[in-house]
């Protein structure tokens, strides 16, 4: 399966909600102004957001008063022209290449699916023939530890992993130590999805920081954040939170072929302008794909 079916079959949810809003509102109707409200409500049930509803159906109503909407194809055509050039300037891919180890700094809420996502991410590298190495920092949770460890051993890449309740930032020292002196390409750091406050995760995320670059100069070299699309504009403030604490360099989205909220990407273009690495659509080792602006635009109507 190429990867535009995946991204459409992923995006199914979403786009039946956008198609069954817009044609019960203009089939076989001449586009009228107020069609445009409908529109926006369908693009806010998707959380996109007002903001980002309101930019984008602005732009539809101007290619409207110029005459250049005038049926549903047409309607469908410019809101895939909008949301393109509104998702291209995210649509950035992360080079790797130039710097061994590359060193991922992998952050996220409990929950959004991030070691498993942390294991699609290693199995891509390995395809890439890639030397990889895990770094279980999400030493808060023996579960967590215990899960990286399973992919880890299912994916035959080497961890570095310390007791429970260790020092993350010296589980993440150990391990990018531990990359150079075996010559692995690539080191994923998974960190802690929960701490108390946001000075704590401030605090945690300078110290890791601090320790792994003295090891390798510049690491990380991503701050990877990864989001579940379910949780809609809950998943965009959590990225505001993140970004605004640790910088973010890289966005991964998982599970969006669960929901219909798939249209929380287009704020985070519009609003936090922050690249979107990769998108997960379903389950398997392979359903992590690179986030691509036109077959994502493309996907939700066609």
């Amino acid at each position: 399966m190429s990867f535009f079916e995946k991204i459409k079959n992923g995006l199914t949810k979403t786009r039946d909600q956008f198609k069954t809003k817009i044609e019960w509102m203009v089939q076989g109707k001449p586009i009228e102004e107020d069609a445009f409200d409908e529109i926006e409500e369908a693009l806010i049930l998707a959380d996109a957001g007002l903001p980002t509803a309101e930019l984008l159906v602005e732009a539809l109503k101007e290619k409207w008063r110029r005459g250049h909407i005038r049926t549903m194809e047409d309607i469908k055509s410019s809101m895939k022209e909008e949301i393109r050039e509104l998702l291209a300037p995210i649509e950035v891919p992360m080079v790797i290449d130039g710097k061994k180890p590359f060193v991922i700094l992998a952050l996220g809420v409990n929950g959004v699916g991030k070691t498993t996502t942390i294991a699609k991410l290693a199995s891509i590298y390995l395809g890439d023939k890639k030397k990889v190495l895990l770094g279980a920092c999400d030493t808060f949770r023996a579960a967590a530890i215990e899960q990286l460890d399973v992919w880890a051993k299912r994916l035959n890449v080497e961890m570095v992993k310390h007791a429970d309740g260790s020092d993350p930032a010296a589980v993440a020292f150990d391990a990018v130590k531990a990359a150079k002196s075996r010559g692995s390409d690539i080191v994923i750091l998974d960190t802690a999805g929960r701490l108390h406050t946001k000075a704590n995760l401030i605090e945690e995320m300078k110290k890791i920081h601090r320790v792994i670059s003295k090891e390798v100069e510049n690491a990380p070299h991503e701050v990877l954040l990864v989001v579940d699309a379910t949780n809609g504009q809950n998943a965009i403030a959590q990225a505001k939170a993140f970004n605004e604490a640790v910088g973010v360099s890289g966005i991964v989205i998982t599970k969006l072929d669960g929901t219909a909220k798939g249209g929380f990407i287009l704020p985070i273009a519009h609003l936090l302008k922050i690249p979107v690495r990769y998108i997960g659509v379903g389950e398997k080792i392979d359903d992590l794909i690179p986030f691509n602006a036109k077959e994502f635009a493309e996907a939700m109507f066609d």
